[in-house]
């Protein structure tokens, strides 16, 4: 009877690790990553015990497999947002026994060709290449020649790579009914792009998308914003002056913020001017940024999935072609964005027992 090998998910399932800290305890790079010692010390008691063998290197170059995968992504450090993607991939590639290798290009083309001619001379089993906000990009040379997914990204011109992207204008529909079953039919107003998709393209494809969707749900059910404000910069700054100039004028019954950091500046002109949220003005923003915890009440926003984008795209990096997995030819996946109800949003609308009420 021939010996079932011993994996090294099986070792990370008895020390009680994810498989990517034990390769790394047990590939000697424990100490550098700051794994705990006791973890270290029960991964390597685990191999012992099961017999675990490192061959997984030796055999998979052999076979042209390395159990690795790399990532690609244009800032890491400055942008908190990343972590949630890199942390998505890096689960979907421990789940599946591989190792994910990051590097970062600050967006520079000719560091982001290195990086792939880099990591496909070390035979990575694919490449995730990734941008921290959706936008169209230069396809670099010799990302194609292997396995690769565009994470977050949309290639320029004709590409055979798949995509993993947000789906911003189904987030413009959930975003523009939250609304309108409110009933806010009157007095809505945008912070970010103009109320024109001609008006929306300093934020590029996000605002873009996010506005067909909002435009869609506002014309079936009869409304028109009032008017919008295109910010270049999507900050706390530029929403405060949006909404201080706006107020100059008019006093709105809802903002639809573009962007949770343009809802943070909003929150403090609205309260500036002596008005409260959602008593006075309602507030619909979109992203989930961590700055929208501190605000008060709770902001209502749609939820951009970092953590599903990235294990998205190392999900489609591995599949079947064929099989719901990499195509024949481009084809983009578009992660769904969910509603997370605070309560920045007053309702208009008459409760059922008391609507068609009489005297």
């Amino acid at each position: 009877m021939v010996r079932q090998r011993v994996t090294l998910a099986d070792v990370a399932k008895a020390s009680g690790v994810s498989p990517t800290t034990a390769s790394l305890v047990l590939s000697g790079r424990g100490r550098d990553l700051r794994i705990s010692r006791d973890a270290e010390n029960r991964v390597r008691a685990a191999a012992r015990e099961l017999g675990y063998r490192r061959y997984a290197v030796s055999d998979g170059v052999l076979k042209g497999r390395t159990r690795t995968v790399g990532l690609i992504i244009d800032s890491v450090v400055s942008s908190p947002l990343a972590g949630g993607m890199v942390r998505g991939a890096v689960e979907a590639a421990g789940g599946r026994g591989f190792v994910l290798f990051t590097g970062e290009s600050g967006g520079d083309p000719e560091v982001e060709r290195s990086l792939v001619e880099a990591m496909r001379d070390r035979r990575v089993d694919g490449i995730v290449f990734a941008t921290v906000s959706t936008k169209v990009v230069v396809v670099p040379k010799g990302l194609d020649d292997g396995p690769a997914v565009l994470l977050n990204a949309l290639p320029r011109g004709w590409s055979s790579l798949p995509s993993v992207v947000p789906d911003e204008v189904q987030a413009g529909r959930s975003a523009a009914r939250v609304l309108v079953e409110a009933g806010h039919r009157e007095g809505v107003h945008l912070v970010g792009v103009g109320p024109g998709l001609d008006q929306a393209s300093p934020a590029g494809i996000t605002a873009v998308e996010r506005l067909i969707g909002i435009r869609e749900v506002f014309d079936d059910a009869g409304v028109t914003a009032v008017g919008g404000r295109p910010c270049a910069d999507w900050s706390p700054e530029n929403g405060y002056d949006a909404t201080r100039e706006l107020l100059r004028r008019t006093r709105p019954s809802a903002l639809l913020c573009f962007d949770d950091r343009l809802a943070f500046g909003a929150y403090q002109a609205l309260a500036d001017a002596g008005l409260s949220v959602p008593e006075d003005v309602s507030v619909v923003s979109f992203d989930d940024h961590s700055i929208a915890s501190w605000l008060r009440p709770l902001l209502t926003t749609v939820v951009l999935p970092h953590r599903e984008l990235g294990a998205k795209a190392v999900e489609m990096l591995f599949a079947e072609p064929g099989r719901g997995g990499l195509p024949s030819a481009a084809t983009v996946h578009r992660v769904p964005m969910t509603v997370r109800h605070g309560g920045s949003v007053k309702s208009l609308v008459a409760p059922l027992s008391t609507q068609g009420a009489t005297r």
